[in-house]
Protein backbone atom coordinates (compact mmCIF):
# COMPACT_ATOMS: atom_id res chain seq x y z
CA UNK A 1 0.00 0.00 0.00
CA UNK A 2 2.78 2.28 0.99
CA UNK A 3 4.90 1.94 -1.85
CA UNK A 4 1.70 2.78 -4.61
CA UNK A 5 0.77 6.11 -2.35
CA UNK A 6 4.15 7.32 -3.14
CA UNK A 7 4.37 5.88 -6.82
CA UNK A 8 1.02 7.97 -6.73
CA UNK A 9 2.36 10.92 -4.98
CA UNK A 10 5.68 11.03 -7.17
CA UNK A 11 3.20 11.29 -10.46
CA UNK A 12 1.45 13.68 -9.00
CA UNK A 13 5.02 15.88 -8.61
CA UNK A 14 5.55 15.27 -11.61
CA UNK A 15 2.89 16.53 -13.35
CA UNK A 16 2.24 19.72 -11.22
CA UNK A 17 5.48 20.94 -10.21
CA UNK A 18 6.35 22.17 -13.72
CA UNK A 19 2.88 23.64 -14.39
CA UNK A 20 3.27 25.82 -11.00
CA UNK A 21 6.58 26.91 -12.59
CA UNK A 22 4.80 27.74 -15.88
CA UNK A 23 2.33 29.82 -13.83
CA UNK A 24 4.54 31.95 -11.82
CA UNK A 25 6.85 32.57 -14.68
CA UNK A 26 3.53 33.53 -16.36
CA UNK A 27 3.08 35.84 -13.90
CA UNK A 28 6.46 37.47 -14.68
CA UNK A 29 5.62 37.65 -18.35
CA UNK A 30 2.64 39.94 -17.59
CA UNK A 31 4.38 42.33 -15.61
CA UNK A 32 6.79 42.43 -18.38
CA UNK A 33 4.60 42.93 -21.06
CA UNK A 34 2.90 45.25 -18.87
CA UNK A 35 6.11 47.63 -18.83
CA UNK A 36 7.20 47.08 -22.65
CA UNK A 37 4.23 47.90 -24.27
CA UNK A 38 3.91 51.35 -23.20
CA UNK A 39 7.88 51.88 -23.51
CA UNK A 40 8.39 50.40 -27.10
CA UNK A 41 4.96 52.07 -28.64
CA UNK A 42 6.58 55.00 -29.68
CA UNK A 43 9.41 53.17 -31.78
CA UNK A 44 6.47 51.29 -33.96
CA UNK A 45 5.00 54.68 -34.74
CA UNK A 46 8.38 56.10 -36.03
CA UNK A 47 8.55 52.81 -37.74
CA UNK A 48 5.58 54.08 -39.74
CA UNK A 49 3.83 50.70 -38.04
CA UNK A 50 0.62 52.80 -37.08
CA UNK A 51 -3.12 53.74 -38.17
CA UNK A 52 -5.76 56.09 -37.16
CA UNK A 53 -8.89 54.82 -35.20
CA UNK A 54 -11.37 55.23 -37.68
CA UNK A 55 -13.88 54.70 -34.38
CA UNK A 56 -12.80 57.78 -33.06
CA UNK A 57 -13.59 61.71 -33.17
CA UNK A 58 -9.98 62.03 -32.88
CA UNK A 59 -6.92 61.30 -35.41
CA UNK A 60 -4.13 60.26 -33.39
CA UNK A 61 -1.84 57.52 -34.60
CA UNK A 62 -2.67 54.41 -32.58
CA UNK A 63 0.69 51.89 -33.03
CA UNK A 64 -0.25 48.84 -34.79
CA UNK A 65 0.98 44.87 -34.97
CA UNK A 66 1.81 45.19 -31.08
CA UNK A 67 1.15 41.88 -31.39
CA UNK A 68 4.81 41.50 -31.90
CA UNK A 69 5.73 42.35 -27.98
CA UNK A 70 3.62 39.57 -26.74
CA UNK A 71 4.64 37.29 -29.49
CA UNK A 72 8.40 37.98 -28.18
CA UNK A 73 7.55 38.30 -24.95
CA UNK A 74 5.98 34.64 -25.00
CA UNK A 75 8.34 32.62 -27.07
CA UNK A 76 10.93 33.96 -24.65
CA UNK A 77 9.29 32.91 -21.78
CA UNK A 78 8.54 29.24 -23.22
CA UNK A 79 12.51 29.56 -23.95
CA UNK A 80 13.30 30.01 -20.42
CA UNK A 81 10.65 27.39 -19.63
CA UNK A 82 12.25 24.28 -21.60
CA UNK A 83 14.85 23.52 -18.88
CA UNK A 84 12.09 22.84 -16.71
CA UNK A 85 10.27 20.24 -17.95
CA UNK A 86 13.32 18.22 -18.96
CA UNK A 87 15.95 18.92 -16.95
CA UNK A 88 15.46 16.09 -14.79
CA UNK A 89 15.12 13.82 -17.43
CA UNK A 90 18.63 14.91 -18.28
CA UNK A 91 20.62 14.24 -15.50
CA UNK A 92 19.36 10.87 -15.41
CA UNK A 93 19.78 9.89 -18.55
CA UNK A 94 16.50 8.63 -19.65
CA UNK A 95 15.57 12.16 -21.75
CA UNK A 96 11.86 11.78 -23.39
CA UNK A 97 13.36 13.05 -27.46
CA UNK A 98 9.53 12.88 -28.65
CA UNK A 99 8.11 15.00 -26.24
CA UNK A 100 11.28 17.50 -26.36
CA UNK A 101 10.96 17.35 -30.25
CA UNK A 102 6.84 18.40 -29.86
CA UNK A 103 7.84 21.16 -27.13
CA UNK A 104 10.40 22.19 -29.86
CA UNK A 105 8.33 21.93 -33.36
CA UNK A 106 5.44 23.35 -31.46
CA UNK A 107 7.64 26.76 -30.86
CA UNK A 108 8.79 26.80 -34.26
CA UNK A 109 5.45 26.69 -35.91
CA UNK A 110 4.34 29.75 -33.48
CA UNK A 111 7.70 31.45 -34.10
CA UNK A 112 6.94 31.14 -37.81
CA UNK A 113 3.71 32.32 -37.99
CA UNK A 114 4.00 35.74 -36.07
CA UNK A 115 7.19 36.36 -37.94
CA UNK A 116 4.74 36.24 -41.22
CA UNK A 117 2.05 37.77 -39.25
CA UNK A 118 4.40 41.14 -38.79
CA UNK A 119 5.59 40.53 -42.52
CA UNK A 120 1.74 40.55 -43.48
CA UNK A 121 1.63 43.80 -41.06
CA UNK A 122 4.31 45.65 -42.76
CA UNK A 123 3.66 44.76 -46.60
CA UNK A 124 -0.38 44.17 -46.25
CA UNK A 125 -0.32 40.92 -47.88
CA UNK A 126 -3.31 39.74 -50.50
CA UNK A 127 -5.88 37.16 -49.16
CA UNK A 128 -4.37 34.00 -51.02
CA UNK A 129 -0.92 34.90 -49.48
CA UNK A 130 -3.00 34.60 -45.63
CA UNK A 131 -4.13 30.85 -46.69
CA UNK A 132 -0.88 29.72 -47.92
CA UNK A 133 1.39 31.18 -44.80
CA UNK A 134 -0.37 29.44 -42.10
CA UNK A 135 0.06 26.15 -44.40
CA UNK A 136 3.90 26.21 -44.38
CA UNK A 137 4.12 27.07 -40.98
CA UNK A 138 1.83 23.66 -39.85
CA UNK A 139 4.51 21.73 -41.68
CA UNK A 140 6.32 21.22 -38.78
CA UNK A 141 3.73 20.24 -36.59
CA UNK A 142 2.56 17.86 -39.24
CA UNK A 143 6.16 16.30 -39.76
CA UNK A 144 6.53 15.65 -35.69
CA UNK A 145 2.86 14.36 -35.24
CA UNK A 146 3.50 12.41 -38.45
CA UNK A 147 7.05 10.67 -36.84
CA UNK A 148 5.81 10.54 -33.47
CA UNK A 149 2.10 9.50 -33.51
CA UNK A 150 0.66 9.17 -37.31
CA UNK A 151 -2.36 8.31 -35.90
CA UNK A 152 -5.05 8.77 -38.45
CA UNK A 153 -8.25 6.71 -37.13
CA UNK A 154 -10.99 8.26 -35.46
CA UNK A 155 -13.86 7.10 -34.03
CA UNK A 156 -17.37 6.86 -35.35
CA UNK A 157 -20.27 8.00 -33.28
CA UNK A 158 -22.84 5.15 -31.87
CA UNK A 159 -25.88 5.65 -34.72
CA UNK A 160 -23.04 4.96 -37.62
CA UNK A 161 -20.77 2.25 -36.65
CA UNK A 162 -23.82 -0.42 -37.84
CA UNK A 163 -22.37 0.84 -41.38
CA UNK A 164 -18.92 2.07 -40.65
CA UNK A 165 -17.37 -0.42 -37.50
CA UNK A 166 -16.09 1.22 -34.72
CA UNK A 167 -13.08 3.07 -36.09
CA UNK A 168 -12.53 4.44 -39.44
CA UNK A 169 -8.87 4.90 -40.83
CA UNK A 170 -8.80 8.23 -43.11
CA UNK A 171 -5.22 8.40 -43.95
CA UNK A 172 -4.07 11.38 -45.61
CA UNK A 173 -7.62 13.19 -44.77
CA UNK A 174 -6.44 13.40 -41.31
CA UNK A 175 -3.21 15.63 -41.94
CA UNK A 176 -5.65 17.69 -44.70
CA UNK A 177 -8.05 18.48 -41.68
CA UNK A 178 -5.15 19.46 -39.07
CA UNK A 179 -3.36 21.77 -41.93
CA UNK A 180 -6.92 22.81 -42.47
CA UNK A 181 -7.34 23.54 -38.98
CA UNK A 182 -3.65 25.83 -38.46
CA UNK A 183 -5.14 28.11 -41.69
CA UNK A 184 -8.83 28.73 -40.02
CA UNK A 185 -7.54 29.48 -36.40
CA UNK A 186 -5.01 31.68 -37.65
CA UNK A 187 -7.52 33.57 -40.15
CA UNK A 188 -10.73 33.11 -37.80
CA UNK A 189 -9.84 35.74 -35.53
CA UNK A 190 -8.82 37.96 -38.14
CA UNK A 191 -12.31 38.16 -39.73
CA UNK A 192 -13.46 38.58 -36.29
CA UNK A 193 -11.78 42.06 -35.53
CA UNK A 194 -12.28 45.68 -35.79
CA UNK A 195 -13.75 46.95 -32.70
CA UNK A 196 -11.45 47.57 -29.64
CA UNK A 197 -10.22 44.57 -27.61
CA UNK A 198 -12.20 42.32 -29.25
CA UNK A 199 -9.55 39.99 -31.00
CA UNK A 200 -7.76 40.16 -27.59
CA UNK A 201 -11.02 39.36 -25.44
CA UNK A 202 -11.91 36.96 -27.98
CA UNK A 203 -8.75 35.55 -27.89
CA UNK A 204 -8.94 35.04 -23.83
CA UNK A 205 -11.73 33.57 -23.97
CA UNK A 206 -10.96 30.50 -25.82
CA UNK A 207 -7.62 30.37 -24.00
CA UNK A 208 -9.32 30.34 -20.74
CA UNK A 209 -11.75 27.94 -22.19
CA UNK A 210 -8.91 25.11 -23.45
CA UNK A 211 -6.79 25.71 -19.97
CA UNK A 212 -10.29 24.81 -17.81
CA UNK A 213 -11.04 21.58 -20.00
CA UNK A 214 -7.07 20.91 -19.58
CA UNK A 215 -7.63 21.54 -15.71
CA UNK A 216 -10.34 18.57 -16.10
CA UNK A 217 -8.52 16.25 -17.99
CA UNK A 218 -5.53 16.35 -16.15
CA UNK A 219 -6.89 13.52 -14.30
CA UNK A 220 -7.74 11.20 -17.07
CA UNK A 221 -5.25 8.42 -19.04
CA UNK A 222 -4.21 11.76 -21.58
CA UNK A 223 -3.06 13.92 -18.77
CA UNK A 224 0.58 14.51 -20.31
CA UNK A 225 -1.54 16.03 -23.47
CA UNK A 226 -2.89 18.41 -21.41
CA UNK A 227 0.26 19.34 -19.18
CA UNK A 228 1.55 20.18 -22.43
CA UNK A 229 -1.20 22.28 -23.38
CA UNK A 230 -1.17 24.11 -20.40
CA UNK A 231 2.84 24.62 -21.14
CA UNK A 232 1.82 27.22 -23.93
CA UNK A 233 -1.87 28.60 -22.57
CA UNK A 234 -0.63 29.78 -19.34
CA UNK A 235 1.82 32.53 -20.58
CA UNK A 236 -0.65 33.16 -23.93
CA UNK A 237 -2.88 33.94 -21.89
CA UNK A 238 -1.18 36.33 -19.55
CA UNK A 239 0.79 37.99 -22.40
CA UNK A 240 -2.80 38.11 -23.44
CA UNK A 241 -3.89 40.07 -20.83
CA UNK A 242 -1.39 42.46 -20.47
CA UNK A 243 -2.11 43.32 -24.18
CA UNK A 244 -5.95 43.63 -23.49
CA UNK A 245 -5.53 46.44 -20.81
CA UNK A 246 -4.27 48.44 -23.40
CA UNK A 247 -6.29 47.29 -26.43
CA UNK A 248 -9.14 47.90 -24.70
CA UNK A 249 -11.49 50.95 -25.49
CA UNK A 250 -10.46 53.46 -26.07
CA UNK A 251 -7.46 51.42 -27.34
CA UNK A 252 -3.61 52.52 -26.82
CA UNK A 253 -2.34 50.41 -29.36
CA UNK A 254 -3.58 47.90 -32.02
CA UNK A 255 -2.83 44.17 -31.92
CA UNK A 256 -2.41 43.75 -35.29
CA UNK A 257 -2.71 40.70 -37.97
CA UNK A 258 0.81 39.82 -35.86
CA UNK A 259 -1.41 39.18 -32.99
CA UNK A 260 -4.31 36.86 -34.93
CA UNK A 261 -1.71 35.11 -36.44
CA UNK A 262 0.02 34.51 -33.09
CA UNK A 263 -2.83 33.09 -31.63
CA UNK A 264 -4.24 30.76 -34.06
CA UNK A 265 -1.04 28.83 -34.74
CA UNK A 266 -0.73 28.93 -30.90
CA UNK A 267 -4.34 27.39 -30.65
CA UNK A 268 -3.49 24.90 -33.49
CA UNK A 269 -0.83 23.59 -32.14
CA UNK A 270 -2.28 22.50 -28.42
CA UNK A 271 -5.22 21.02 -30.37
CA UNK A 272 -3.01 18.98 -33.18
CA UNK A 273 -0.15 17.68 -30.91
CA UNK A 274 -2.92 17.82 -27.62
CA UNK A 275 -5.09 15.49 -29.64
CA UNK A 276 -8.07 17.61 -28.83
CA UNK A 277 -8.38 19.31 -32.52
CA UNK A 278 -12.20 18.67 -32.52
CA UNK A 279 -12.66 20.04 -29.15
CA UNK A 280 -10.41 23.17 -29.91
CA UNK A 281 -13.29 24.09 -32.89
CA UNK A 282 -15.66 23.86 -30.11
CA UNK A 283 -14.44 26.90 -28.65
CA UNK A 284 -14.53 28.98 -32.02
CA UNK A 285 -18.45 28.58 -32.44
CA UNK A 286 -18.31 32.15 -32.72
CA UNK A 287 -15.81 32.24 -34.98
CA UNK A 288 -16.96 28.99 -37.11
CA UNK A 289 -20.29 31.19 -37.36
CA UNK A 290 -18.70 34.98 -38.78
CA UNK A 291 -16.60 32.43 -41.00
CA UNK A 292 -20.04 30.81 -42.65
CA UNK A 293 -21.83 34.12 -42.43
CA UNK A 294 -18.70 35.99 -44.30
CA UNK A 295 -17.93 33.27 -47.05
CA UNK A 296 -20.28 34.41 -49.75
CA UNK A 297 -18.21 37.96 -49.28
CA UNK A 298 -14.78 35.78 -49.13
CA UNK A 299 -15.62 33.86 -51.87
CA UNK A 300 -16.59 37.02 -53.98
CA UNK A 301 -20.10 35.66 -54.85
CA UNK A 302 -21.51 38.94 -53.19
CA UNK A 303 -19.18 42.25 -53.77
CA UNK A 304 -17.12 42.34 -50.77
CA UNK A 305 -15.13 46.03 -50.27
CA UNK A 306 -11.95 45.79 -48.70
CA UNK A 307 -12.86 47.69 -44.83
CA UNK A 308 -16.09 45.70 -44.08
CA UNK A 309 -15.85 46.99 -40.39
CA UNK A 310 -18.86 48.61 -38.99
CA UNK A 311 -19.63 52.49 -39.08
CA UNK A 312 -18.97 55.30 -36.60
CA UNK A 313 -21.54 57.82 -36.16
CA UNK A 314 -19.79 60.63 -34.38
CA UNK A 315 -23.09 62.61 -33.82
CA UNK A 316 -24.53 60.07 -31.80
CA UNK A 317 -20.98 58.32 -30.57
CA UNK A 318 -22.21 54.76 -31.95
CA UNK A 319 -20.78 52.31 -34.45
CA UNK A 320 -23.95 51.26 -36.90
CA UNK A 321 -23.83 48.58 -39.68
CA UNK A 322 -21.32 49.06 -43.01
CA UNK A 323 -23.01 47.92 -46.02
CA UNK A 324 -22.35 46.65 -49.42
CA UNK A 325 -24.25 47.60 -52.81
CA UNK A 326 -25.15 45.48 -55.99
CA UNK A 327 -27.11 45.02 -59.12
CA UNK A 328 -29.38 41.76 -58.15
CA UNK A 329 -29.21 41.00 -62.13
CA UNK A 330 -25.19 40.55 -61.55
CA UNK A 331 -24.90 38.21 -58.87
CA UNK A 332 -24.27 34.58 -59.83
CA UNK A 333 -26.66 31.66 -59.24
CA UNK A 334 -24.82 31.02 -56.13
CA UNK A 335 -24.69 34.34 -55.32
CA UNK A 336 -28.78 35.15 -55.64
CA UNK A 337 -29.29 31.46 -53.84
CA UNK A 338 -27.58 32.57 -50.72
CA UNK A 339 -28.51 36.24 -50.47
CA UNK A 340 -32.59 35.11 -50.76
CA UNK A 341 -31.78 32.44 -47.62
CA UNK A 342 -30.16 35.54 -45.95
CA UNK A 343 -33.01 37.66 -46.32
CA UNK A 344 -35.48 34.70 -45.79
CA UNK A 345 -33.75 33.62 -42.33
CA UNK A 346 -33.43 37.76 -41.47
CA UNK A 347 -29.67 37.50 -41.42
CA UNK A 348 -29.31 40.30 -43.65
CA UNK A 349 -31.12 43.92 -43.98
CA UNK A 350 -32.56 44.53 -47.56
CA UNK A 351 -32.98 47.81 -49.25
CA UNK A 352 -33.33 48.84 -52.54
CA UNK A 353 -32.54 52.15 -53.98
CA UNK A 354 -31.87 53.18 -57.87
CA UNK A 355 -31.97 49.67 -59.02
CA UNK A 356 -29.37 48.61 -56.32
CA UNK A 357 -29.83 46.21 -53.19
CA UNK A 358 -28.44 47.64 -49.91
CA UNK A 359 -27.41 45.57 -47.33
CA UNK A 360 -25.39 45.09 -44.40
CA UNK A 361 -21.67 43.19 -44.59
CA UNK A 362 -21.52 39.55 -43.68
CA UNK A 363 -19.83 39.64 -40.36
CA UNK A 364 -21.04 39.01 -37.05
CA UNK A 365 -20.17 41.99 -35.64
CA UNK A 366 -22.79 43.64 -38.61
CA UNK A 367 -25.01 41.69 -37.98
CA UNK A 368 -25.44 41.83 -33.85
CA UNK A 369 -25.54 45.60 -34.80
CA UNK A 370 -28.39 44.76 -37.00
CA UNK A 371 -30.47 43.38 -34.38
CA UNK A 372 -29.80 45.76 -31.57
CA UNK A 373 -28.74 48.89 -33.36
CA UNK A 374 -26.42 51.38 -32.69
CA UNK A 375 -24.27 50.70 -30.19
CA UNK A 376 -21.20 52.20 -28.42
CA UNK A 377 -18.38 50.64 -29.61
CA UNK A 378 -17.22 49.08 -25.54
CA UNK A 379 -20.77 48.18 -25.41
CA UNK A 380 -20.58 46.47 -28.39
CA UNK A 381 -17.95 44.62 -27.64
CA UNK A 382 -18.85 43.38 -24.28
CA UNK A 383 -21.75 42.15 -25.85
CA UNK A 384 -19.82 40.33 -28.73
CA UNK A 385 -17.82 38.47 -25.87
CA UNK A 386 -20.63 37.59 -23.62
CA UNK A 387 -21.52 35.66 -27.30
CA UNK A 388 -18.78 34.36 -26.91
CA UNK A 389 -18.67 33.14 -23.65
CA UNK A 390 -21.87 31.27 -24.24
CA UNK A 391 -20.57 29.69 -26.63
CA UNK A 392 -17.87 28.39 -24.30
CA UNK A 393 -20.27 26.86 -22.13
CA UNK A 394 -22.25 25.22 -25.37
CA UNK A 395 -18.82 24.32 -26.13
CA UNK A 396 -18.43 22.11 -22.69
CA UNK A 397 -22.27 20.98 -22.97
CA UNK A 398 -21.39 19.70 -26.44
CA UNK A 399 -18.18 17.71 -25.31
CA UNK A 400 -19.43 16.23 -21.98
CA UNK A 401 -23.23 15.66 -21.39
CA UNK A 402 -23.63 15.26 -25.62
CA UNK A 403 -20.60 13.47 -26.28
CA UNK A 404 -21.86 10.48 -23.89
CA UNK A 405 -24.78 9.81 -26.42
CA UNK A 406 -22.81 9.40 -29.30
CA UNK A 407 -19.56 7.92 -28.06
CA UNK A 408 -18.28 6.17 -25.49
CA UNK A 409 -16.76 8.41 -23.06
Amino acid sequence: MAADVNTEDKDSLKMWIPIIINFVMSIGAYCVTVKVIPNIKDKFIKANLFGIDMSKTTSDKIPEALGMVTGCTFLITMFLFIPVPFGKSLWEGDFPHNEFVELIAALLSICCMLLLGFADDVLDLLWRHKLLLPTIASLPLLMVYYVNFNSTTIIVPKPLREHLGLSVDIGILYYIYMGMLAVFCTNAINILAGVNGLEAGQSIIIAISIIIFNFIELSGNLWKAHQFSLYFMLPYTATTLALLKYNWYPSKVFVGDTFCYFSGMTFAVVGILGHFSKTTLLFFIPQIFNFLYSAPQLFRFIPCPRHRLPKFNSKIDKMEISTTNFRYSDLSFLGKTVINLFRLFRLIRWQEKNGYVVTNNLTLINLVLYYLGPLHEQRLTIILLVIQILCTGLAFVIRYPLAHYFYDV
